[in-house]
């Protein structure tokens, strides 16, 4: 079904879909009961003038998908942000082609920036470790203060702060360029090393939300070094 979208940068000719997009943002956050950051049109049509912006439509012309970049700490780690995909066209693969857009525009804009984001999405998190992104913990994203103040609007905020934005619901995700030319330094005998990162990550998730008497035989399974499959979430928006 990919194929029949077009994604690519966003440009002018797609100003006009910038209220059709926040729309679904905030009906989506609001279905799901987690939060992302509130957008207007007016900023959503900004990133698409800057070139920062990867939209999908399908060859009719209709929106079907959006993702930005948001760069913080001047430019020293950037964000894809705003990930959204139209009710209509969801578990088609649309949201893995948006993110590999988005991710190579932001290689290509800012190749020597860290690029993160937070999700509660297992989906987006396997396309995330598919790009080469690792879990992190909160202390290895930017310490920039108007990123987290853009945590304000979800509803898990008063979690986060009570934390000291060392933590929260969302999980952190990172793409750090130099650790990646590191690895092709070294040489790789475990083929799938690769693998295990999203593997620990499905299983920290599984027991993070299920009951204590579930997360004890889930535990023992875990050490007896049993796998289990991984949940869906139908969710396709990043933080």
């Amino acid at each position: 079904m990919t194929e029949h979208f077009i994604v690519e940068v966003a440009n002018e000719q797609h100003l006009h879909f910038a209220e059709t997009i926040c729309a679904e943002m905030e009906s989506s956050a609001k279905a799901r009961g987690t939060g992302i950051a509130k957008r207007s049109p007016d900023y959503i049509q900004l990133k698409i003038n800057e070139g920062k912006a990867v939209i999908a439509t399908t060859k009719e012309g209709v929106w079907a998908g959006f993702c930005y970049i948001e760069s913080w700490s001047h430019g020293k780690y950037v964000a894809n942000s705003g990930l959204i995909v139209a009710p209509d066209f969801r578990k088609s693969g649309l949201a893995k082609l948006i993110k590999q857009k988005i991710f190579g525009l932001s290689r290509e804009k800012y190749p020597d920036a860290k690029i993160f984001g937070l999700t509660t999405g297992l989906a987006v998190m396997k396309i995330n470790s598919d790009l080469g992104y690792e879990p992190v913990t909160y202390s290895e994203l930017t310490p920039d203060d108007a990123f987290w103040q853009g945590c304000r609007s979800c509803v898990n905020f008063d979690i986060l702060m009570s934390k000291e934005r060392k933590n929260c619901l969302c999980t952190a995700m990172l793409y750090d360029p130099a650790e990646k030319k590191a690895e092709i330094k070294k040489p790789h005998f475990d083929v799938k090393k690769n693998e295990k990162p999203m593997e620990r990550l499905t299983n920290i998730k599984r027991i993070k939300f299920l009951g204590s008497s579930t997360k004890e035989k889930l535990a023992k399974q875990l050490n007896e070094k049993k796998h289990l499959p991984l949940i869906e979430n139908d969710n396709d928006e990043e933080e």
